[in-house]
């Protein structure tokens, strides 16, 4: 991280992990995004059974010269087909575990058991107790 002296800098980022891709897109869930987009992603898994897959966000955060590292994940498995409007990137092949809609159906959903809302809470939370 780039260091700026007296501030507080923090920095975010998510992936797509996909059990039977071995994980992929993962780190490079961003890149994969723009090129192939979530239609790449369902072409890769045709025929697939094991549809596991999860997001995972990672917040890190410097603050007094100390990084500390916060993070969020929310299982699911990969629909077999695009659904639903709402949302972006990987969100219409998205089933969140205990749901039967894509985050792109159920934007609702998303709000709740968000793997970014997950991480960036726990860093409100450190800094709430650690800043009084």
């Amino acid at each position: 991280m780039k260091e700026i002296e007296g501030e507080r800098i923090f920095i975010e980022d998510s992936g797509l992990f996909v059990e039977a891709l071995g994980g992929f897109p993962g780190v490079y869930s961003a890149y994969v995004s723009k090129t192939i987009g979530f239609k790449g992603v369902l072409r890769l898994m045709k025929g697939e059974e094991n549809r596991k897959a999860y997001f995972k966000s990672i917040v890190c955060l410097k603050l007094k010269g100390e990084i500390k590292i916060f993070g969020g994940e929310v299982e699911s498995r990969i629909a077999e087909k695009a659904r639903g409007k709402g949302g972006f990137g990987y969100d219409p092949i998205f089933i969140p575990k205990g749901s039967e809609k894509t985050f792109a159906e159920a934007p609702e959903i998303k709000n709740i058991v968000s793997h970014r809302k997950s991480a960036i809470e726990d860093m409100r939370d450190f800094l709430e107790y650690n800043l009084k």
